[in-house]
């Protein structure tokens, strides 16, 4: 029986109105635990930033409540924050995650120098109990292995909470989505589901992960050279699909890129990726091999400017360059805002010579999450009495509420969610209260959080309007200005022209003398003025706001 005055709380502090930083609160008195601890990263709206984290400022001020973590899955959209988490609420906070999840997440926290991480494996079918909280875990099939959903026992009433899923009936490892356990749950009673929203636009069921396999093999059968196969290096089950295609046509593999020799090598180790060591070849040894034997399994195929595929279409990468009549597959969606930089990786890789296979061109690629009917299937299998979808963007979110109606959930039991938006549940009711802090923090080279928005902004006007800088120097006395003001533009396209240009600087003379005319000697009066004409000329004359950058010398 629920105390009187305790409320569950549920509180998504990434993950909505996006893809990627998946984070939830899960929270009943004294006791928190969150489900995964993902982040995402950034555009070309974000210059300078290197990885975009969710503000978990809420768990860190109560981080004396925090029992413990449990990730879903091993994509780095549900693992990458927990470095930078662990260092605010305490290295030795439990984390909880399967076989394979728990392997990627060490690895990943040893990078960071965190050595002696308090890691936790649970099991589908399993059961763990965390402060109030009653945890099973059940298998789901995802784009990597041993994805779990997680039930909720809470003293209100139970959540479910998907993680990522589809439901292959043909899965690449033989691990089936747990039906049984999925139905068990919707008969003994589920208050809450939250549920993946991720394909919930996408009509009809997801294609099976083993249908790529069979045209991954049928390309590299009919390649005359060497085949270079570019995919997430998460994606076990694809890499799987790779190197099976690669050995039955004869080819060895060749890794790399540093996540894809990491993620293989960890996987290998484990159990969950099966190749035999002799058909597998160092980068260096690959010149001894006929170009026809080879097949190069490699990151970017988001277009990432440092990955392999990417340094690869440049001509700089250390073991491999691309020749004419190379094939190269693509074995992936792009992210949504990555798609100019993967189409300008293909037009490289094209001018190159290669010939590139991509999910436009060849059934190359499927998802590792539910279309709409598969959805559905889920809602249907554990009737929840309240619904929250989560895992997308917000007409993704919006979609899967209507596939909820469709199949009987009350509208006013749907709650589509802004990440810091308080869901509070009682054993008979569930209303959205207060909103927590939330938002995102930027990891910036070392610093993580300290760039704020105003920085940000910044380095975006910088880089659409350029910036001017104009050095002046005037008699303290009387405000005259001493010798010609120095204008510096770059980035603008005044710069470039030597009669605009010499009218900026006219225009700033005038400047000066109406200021020196009007007695003006305070420097920033005078940094003020200059700043407002000359942005008022470029934008009359250029149509374009560069940052501008008055320095005004007293002399």
């Amino acid at each position: 029986m629920a105390k009187k005055n305790n409320r569950l709380r549920v509180i998504p502090l990434g993950g909505l109105d996006e893809i990627g930083k998946n984070m939830t609160v899960i929270e009943y008195g004294n006791d928190m635990i969150l489900i995964d601890a993902g982040l995402m990263f950034p555009d070309e709206d974000h210059p300078g930033v290197d990885l975009i984290l969710p503000d978990f400022s809420y768990v860190t001020k109560r981080k004396e409540k925090l029992r413990g973590i449990i990730i879903t899955h091993g994509h780095e959209d549900h693992t990458g924050a927990l470095p930078y988490l662990l260092r605010e609420v305490g290295e030795q906070t439990p984390i909880l995650g399967t076989k394979l999840t728990l392997g990627l997440i060490k690895g990943k926290l040893e990078e960071h120098k965190i050595r002696k991480p308090k890691l936790r494996e649970i099991h589908a079918g399993g059961h763990v109990n965390m402060g109030v909280f009653g945890f099973d875990f059940m298998a789901v099939n995802h784009s990597i292995p041993d994805g779990v959903a997680v039930r909720v026992r809470t003293p209100v009433g139970d959540i479910l909470h998907t993680g990522d899923f589809k439901l292959d009936q043909t899965p690449i490892d033989g691990r089936l989505t747990d039906y049984a356990d999925i139905v068990k749950a919707g008969k003994q009673g589920i208050m809450l589901l939250m549920s993946d929203s991720t394909n919930a636009e996408t009509a009809g069921y997801t294609r099976p992960e083993a249908e790529v396999g069979a045209t991954l093999r049928q390309i590299m059968a009919s390649a005359d050279q060497r085949v270079l196969v570019a995919s997430f290096s998460s994606h076990i089950h694809r890499v799987q699909q790779v190197c099976d295609a690669a050995v039955a046509c004869g080819r060895k593999v060749v890794v790399t890129g540093r996540s894809m020799v990491n993620n293989t090598k960890i996987a290998r180790e484990l159990g969950y990726l099966n190749i035999a060591d002799k058909d597998i070849v160092d980068a260096y040894q690959m010149g001894d091999i006929p170009t026809r034997k080879v097949c190069v399994l490699c990151t970017g195929s988001q277009g990432e400017p440092l990955s392999a595929l990417a340094r690869m279409a440049n001509g700089d990468h250390r073991t491999v360059q691309i020749e004419k009549g190379d094939t190269v597959i693509i074995s992936a969606s792009p992210v949504p805002g990555n798609e100019k930089a993967v189409s300008r990786v293909i037009n490289r890789l094209t001018k190159a010579g290669a010939h590139v296979k991509h999910k436009g061109s060849d059934f190359v690629h499927v998802s590792g999450h539910g279309a709409a009917e598969e959805l559905k299937l889920m809602l249907n299998l554990v009737k929840p009495k309240y619904f929250v979808p989560i895992h997308g963007e917000t007409r993704h979110l919006k979609a899967h509420s209507e596939l909820a109606m469709k199949v009987g959930v009350p509208e006013k039991n749907i709650f589509i969610l802004d990440n810091g938006a308080c869901l509070e549940l009682t054993e008979s009711s569930a209303r959205v209260s207060e909103h927590v802090e939330s938002g995102v923090a930027f990891v910036d080279g070392l610093s993580v959080g300290e760039m704020g928005n105003v920085v940000l902004r910044d380095r975006q006007l910088l880089a659409r309007d350029g910036i001017a800088t104009i050095v002046i120097a005037i008699d303290g006395q009387t405000g005259k200005p001493i010798g010609e003001p120095e204008l510096v533009m770059r980035g603008v396209a005044a710069g470039e022209d030597q009669k605009l240009f010499d009218d900026a600087r006219s225009r700033i003379v005038k400047t000066l003398a109406k200021t020196a005319k009007e007695g003006a000697t305070d420097t920033k009066v005078v940094s003020n003025a200059v700043r407002e004409s000359l942005s008022q000329f470029l934008w009359e004359n250029v149509r374009r706001r560069p940052m501008i950058i008055p320095i005004v010398l007293e002399v």
